[in-house]
């Protein structure tokens, strides 16, 4: 199976060599998608053995996606694991995503944090368990930690799923891709990570306010047009079966 590493990157030049290289260090085939950066992310990956991919303005995270998906499906990927370039990600979990697509083959593997009530911020906490219950809902499957970016898609969904992924899609793409491919009976399953902090890590690009409305507004619509779907919600209150 061929697989891919796609890493999206905006003013991520503190960390991208070290994530690229630890990357490349697991799969030969990774591929930067610089999203508009001002602040030299792509001359600090330019002399590694990797397909850099630049965006001449700032498209946000889902376009970003979405490019490097279409170059790495053109190269002919089975799948594409995904993981962010802020250092939040470990590359060397990258085998354990592997591991899980082979015992659940045609899943989205998702990289699923494992949350320490004691050490994580109380509104960071609730907000991903909020996040997870609405996504399932309207996935219609139990999702764990729908807002990771450390994944592992399978080609045959990125090539058939209907997700919005132009400029305006930003973060909300990766909730839609998870609730776009459990309604088309695709299930997700979940590996355990840490959640990482990094010293050196940059203030998030994550707009409270802003990103968060966006993605209300995408489960909004696709609970409504579907009228709430009760016996969806069932399905995502049951245990993921393996």
């Amino acid at each position: 199976m061929k697989v891919a590493v796609v890493i999206p990157a905006y003013n991520e030049a503190r960390t991208i060599r070290d994530v690229a290289s630890r990357a490349l260090a697991q799969l030969e085939d990774v591929i930067v998608v610089d999203d508009g950066s001002a602040d030299g992310t792509a001359a600090a990956v330019a002399d590694l053995p990797l397909t850099l991919i630049s965006n001449p303005v700032n498209q946000g995270k889902g376009a970003s996606l979405w490019r490097g998906f279409a170059v790495a499906i053109a190269a002919g990927a089975d799948a594409v694991v995904t993981l962010d370039a802020d250092g939040q990600h470990c590359p060397e979990d990258i085998p354990r995503l592997l591991a899980a697509t082979g015992e659940h083959p045609g899943r989205i593997v998702i990289g699923a944090r494992l949350w320490d009530k004691d050490k994580v911020p109380g509104l960071r906490y609730f907000g991903n368990r909020f996040a997870n219950f609405w996504v399932a809902w309207a996935a219609g499957a139990p999702v764990a930690d729908s807002q990771s970016g450390f994944r592992l898609y399978p080609a045959a969904i990125l090539k058939h799923v209907n997700v919005f992924h132009g400029p305006g899609a930003r973060f909300a793409f990766e909730s839609e891709i998870l609730i776009e491919a459990g309604r088309a009976g695709v299930r997700t399953c979940a590996v355990p990570i840490a959640a990482l902090y990094p010293a050196n890590a940059r203030a998030s690009h994550y707009r409270s306010a802003v990103d968060t409305a966006r993605i209300v507004r995408m489960i909004a619509w696709k609970l409504f047009t579907r009228g709430f779907d009760l016996p969806a919600l069932v399905r995502s209150l049951n245990p993921a079966k393996t």
